[in-house]
């Protein structure tokens, strides 16, 4: 039975491996794919294609519409219309003109009471009606608008994805460098690891020709253990952030992402030195223009909405009664057939139309104070951003300098070490001081990385 279940987990692990696929990014691949894939960037663009149709909509509105349409009726009691009885006066006059007398011999006059009401049904048994409605909208003054506004409000949706997109192209940078520090980091942990068991091997020597201290070699055991402890930490940390890059990008966990970027002070520098920069390059900034421009068209289409409307419509119908449902035997179908033209003029609607110009009008002027608000914080951002980058990169500088003068007086101390001329307690000293170097050094490549990503999204070039 334990056979048979390591095979099957054997099995199942081969899957998982045939289904998985190898994947080498840099940095920029890593977002291309994620704009491929990611759900985000799928729905900011079905956003678009939504309002494509809506400005169909519109447009469908200043086209021709026909209509037709078809009725069969069953009376089952055919309406009774009573009327004035018109016949028994005629005859009763002929009567009494003629000086007819009834069987008494008296002669026939017209009745005082009068002679009542006739019972007349109106209509047909079964009634069938077909025709068709043709009509063509000439003017109106708010579908004028949207059809004007057409192309702003793509504007709109479209920049409404450029913001969405740009915040997964930035969140991906972000990820994807903070994995590349720690794999330079996890580097470092390593060559230290290797320092560590070099100088086990060495003290152990040391130990056994009767130069050192049992109390040595455990205490160097003990460093290295808490190193490799470190590296372990540091290694689930790379796998939870590679886990977390790839569901940014919307790829599969079973797949294998390999990073292919590394960092350098070169790449942190490149393109930070022009300083110039435009409102307009901001993705931000696009937005609120767009959301301007369906303000104003939003204001004009109310105003105009205190315009008369003017549409010319026709129709063509057929009609039959019959006293059985036998409309498709011979019989006569009666027609009918209307063309002319409607003007609605709008009067008084309760103050809505002023209600809806005035909230127009006021979205409006939010719009706009949005806008300066936003010129103001882009001005903001570049300026903190700008400041950050300089600090970042000196500090860069700093503690790279200092990370290789810690590595220098490391080596320095196990050197004197291993002659006879120092101290173990020297060298956990100058390797607590190495790895505080190497960890703030890292610190500060991430701050930069940042820093970086955050200057060219703050001057709309990232």
């Amino acid at each position: 039975m334990r056979l048979k279940f390591h095979l099957v987990l054997l099995l199942i692990v081969a899957s998982l491996h045939s289904f998985s696929q190898q994947h080498y990014f840099s940095v920029d691949q890593a977002v291309g794919y994620a704009m491929k894939n990611a759900a985000q960037v799928k729905n900011a663009l079905i956003d678009i294609q939504l309002q494509k149709q809506m400005n169909r909509q519109v447009t469908a509105a200043a086209l021709p519409q026909l209509n037709a349409n078809t009725s069969v009726t069953h009376n089952i009691e055919i309406p009774v219309q009573s009327i004035p009885n018109f016949i028994s006066p005629a005859t009763y006059q002929v009567l009494v003109d003629e000086g007819v007398k009834d069987g008494n011999g008296n002669t026939i006059t017209i009745p005082a009471n009068g002679f009542g009401n006739l019972a007349f049904p109106f209509g047909t048994p079964w009634n069938m009606n077909a025709g068709v409605e043709l009509s063509q909208l000439l003017f109106d003054g708010q579908v004028f608008i949207g059809l004007k506004a057409r192309d702003a409000s793509m504007q709109f949706a479209q920049a409404q994805a450029d913001v969405t997109l740009e915040n997964i192209n930035v969140n991906i940078r972000k990820i994807y460098y903070q994995l590349v520090v720690g794999k330079q980091q996890l580097t470092s942990i390593d060559a230290n690891i290797d320092r560590f068991e070099k100088l086990l091997k060495d003290t152990r020597i040391i130990y056994e020709n009767g130069f050192a201290e049992r109390l040595d070699v455990d205490k160097i055991s003990v460093q290295l253990n808490n190193l490799k402890t470190e590296k372990i930490k540091m290694q689930n940390m790379l796998d939870a952030g590679t886990a977390g890059l790839k569901l940014l990008m919307h790829m599969p966990q079973q797949d294998t992402l390999h990073l292919t970027d590394s960092l350098s002070e070169d790449v942190l520098k490149e393109g930070l030195l022009e300083e110039t920069y435009d409102y307009k390059n901001r993705k931000e900034y696009k937005l609120v223009s767009a959301a301007i421009k369906l303000g104003e068209f939003n204001v004009r289409r109310y105003k105009l909405s205190a315009l008369p409307t003017l549409a010319a419509f026709g129709s063509y119908n057929k009609s039959a009664q019959r006293q059985e449902f036998n409309f498709l035997n011979d019989g006569t179908w009666f027609t009918s057939a209307i063309v002319g033209v409607r003007l609605q003029l709008p009067i008084f609607n309760g103050f809505s139309r002023q209600a809806k110009l005035k909230s127009a009008q006021l979205e409006l002027q939010k719009a706009n104070n949005q806008q300066k608000m936003l010129e103001a914080s882009i001005d903001n951002d570049v300026l903190t951003a700008r400041l950050k980058i300089v600090s970042a990169l000196q500090t860069v500088d700093n503690q790279q300098r200092n990370m290789q003068l810690a590595e220098q007086v490391y080596k320095t101390t196990v050197l004197k070490y291993e002659q006879g001329l120092g101290s173990n307690q020297e060298i956990y000293t100058a390797q607590t001081e190495l790895k505080m170097a190497q960890n703030n050094y890292y610190g500060a490549l991430y701050d930069a990385v940042i820093a970086r990503i955050d200057y060219l999204k703050a001057t709309g070039k990232l």
